[in-house]
């Protein structure tokens, strides 16, 4: 039976490392909290999401470019975006156990308990019920869940409204109101909540007296190149700036494995519109992502979107969207109206133009920009939740099987000689050598022919190439699906056809 919530999470925690996808860093040196290296097969699936998102963002569209900025940027980039000044998280104290939390993340939390509450009184009605329960109509007219609903609305709607006004007596006030307690000294002992600022700073330069920052987003290495690619590129309004990179925050909270780190990296595209026309580009644009998230094999039940209550600084729309990890529905992107605050306030520092002259309109004017920024770690993470499965075999044995989309997967065929004699480890070696340049293949010989198939089923392998004693005399092989275990026998000549057919992604 597949496991769920922090059970599932903690298999999941333990295969990654296991069989090479996420380690913890620096960990024979006991490991540096909320930092993570990426193993040889957590790469190759982390470089196949990279490069679907850069494809079908920038490949994929005529009037998207790609860059990549530096990490580090002259200090004055980050006082005209606000982050020197707001890019704050609410910060608390437990007195008795000295542990840190972010205030909102503790309320957070609160209120995810409360989801759980309500998914419970569902799971009930559903066995109660069977199959003509209906989940929409019981979750609108159950005064049980109606209340649970109601106060998890009134709770977030306060919590946003005072970090909006940076209220933050009423942020501990509400931590008090709904006795939460230290998850450590099981106490409600809290100091006052005040603000963090989460920016990494360093010291640059031979004297070590200038102070830069380490980036906390990619976005701000976009706005300051909008006017060289512009020119460079000859670009038209809209057009888009995407690039990938490592941005750095000091989270006070960092947790759930790769979720939160301290060290993650970003995938970002701003698309710069005519004022005016950005609720029409931030529609478009929340299509097509949701809709590549579903390329991404994500079902449809585990994604929805959140409307942003409390807006940032810079923004007049936004949203995210959610994906349900093991431990609940958590954001992965967020989509952003963000007007034309960050050109505005770059002219302003700089002194340099950072306008668009529209021939046909015969204006000159600072586009307003939609933004999309997904997380690629957590995406790593939602990837490999999704794919996880415990499965249960005819012969009651078990599996553990990761079930990529083939395009996605770290490693695309393994090919494998039935026995290590007669010629077919030299004939596996030669379809190895002729695919290898393809598609990212394995040659594995050691164990018996079904401790292999495990092995590639629990790294996501999508085929399995065999060569046996059939294949030295008719020049066939076996080709075995991961999914279904189902095995075919097909002529050698026809291996790289097959592969390609299944494996490539379609439009």
């Amino acid at each position: 039976m597949q496991k769920k919530g922090e059970d599932l999470f903690k298999e999941l925690v333990s295969h990654s490392k296991e069989y090479g996808f996420v380690f913890q860093s620096s960990e024979i040196y006991d490991g540096l909290a909320a930092v993570y290296d990426y193993g040889h097969y957590g790469v190759e699936l982390k470089n196949n999401i990279r490069n679907f998102w850069w494809q079908s963002m920038v490949h994929h569209h005529e009037n998207i470019v790609g860059i990549d900025s530096a990490i580090f940027m002259h200090p004055t980039v980050w006082k005209a975006s606000g982050h020197v000044d707001a890019f704050n998280d609410p910060l608390i104290d437990n007195k008795d156990s000295k542990k840190r939390y972010r205030a909102d993340v503790l309320i957070e939390d609160y209120l995810q308990k409360q989801e759980q509450k309500i998914t419970k009184e569902v799971e009930k009605a559903q066995k109660r019920f069977g199959e003509s329960f209906d989940k929409n109509m019981f979750c609108e007219t159950n005064p049980r869940v109606k209340e649970l609903r109601d106060r998890i609305e009134g709770i977030s709607l306060r919590m946003n409204a005072s970090l909006s006004d940076g209220n933050l007596a009423d942020v501990k006030a509400l931590i008090e109101e709904l006795e939460i307690v230290c998850p450590v000294s099981g106490s409600r002992n809290w100091t006052d909540v005040r603000q963090f600022n989460l920016m990494f700073a360093t010291h640059f330069g031979a004297t070590s007296e200038d102070v830069v920052y380490l980036r906390p987003e990619t976005a701000q290495g976009i706005f300051v190149n909008f006017s060289n690619v512009m020119k460079t590129g000859r670009m038209k309004i809209p057009f888009g700036i995407a690039q990938t990179g490592k941005a750095f925050r000091n989270e006070i909270v960092a947790r759930q494995f790769i979720f939160r780190m301290r060290e993650f990296e970003q995938m970002e595209m701003q698309f710069f519109v005519k004022p005016g026309e950005e609720m029409k580009w931030y529609e478009y644009w929340k299509e097509k992502r949701m809709n590549w998230h579903l390329s991404m094999g994500f079902p449809e039940t585990s994604l929805r979107w959140h409307d942003h209550e409390k807006l940032a600084h810079y923004a007049n729309a936004a949203c995210d969207v959610e994906f349900e990890f093991p431990f609940g529905f958590k954001e992965m992107e967020g989509i952003h109206s963000r007007t034309d605050f960050d050109l505005a306030a770059h002219e302003k520092y700089s002194g340099k133009k950072m306008r668009y002259f529209d021939q046909e309109q015969n204006e000159s004017y600072i586009p307003y920009v939609v933004e999309t920024s997904i997380g690629l770690d957590r995406t790593f993470l939602a990837t490999m939740s999704n794919a996880y499965k415990e499965e249960t075999l005819e012969d009651g044995s078990t599996r553990i099987v990761l079930r990529f989309a083939p395009f996605l997967a770290p490693v695309k065929v393994a090919v494998l000689p039935l026995v290590k004699k007669d010629g077919m480890p030299e004939m596996a070696l030669k379809i190895f050598d002729d695919l290898k340049y393809s598609f990212v293949a394995q040659y594995d010989e050691k164990d018996t022919i079904g401790r292999r198939y495990r092995r590639q089923d629990a790294i996501g392998t999508p085929f399995c190439i065999t060569v046996d004693n059939e294949s030295l005399e008719s020049s066939t092989v076996t080709i075995r699906h991961r999914d279904s275990m189902q095995q075919e026998r097909i002529s050698t000549d026809k291996i790289f056809q097959y592969l390609s057919e299944r494996i490539k992604l379609n439009k």
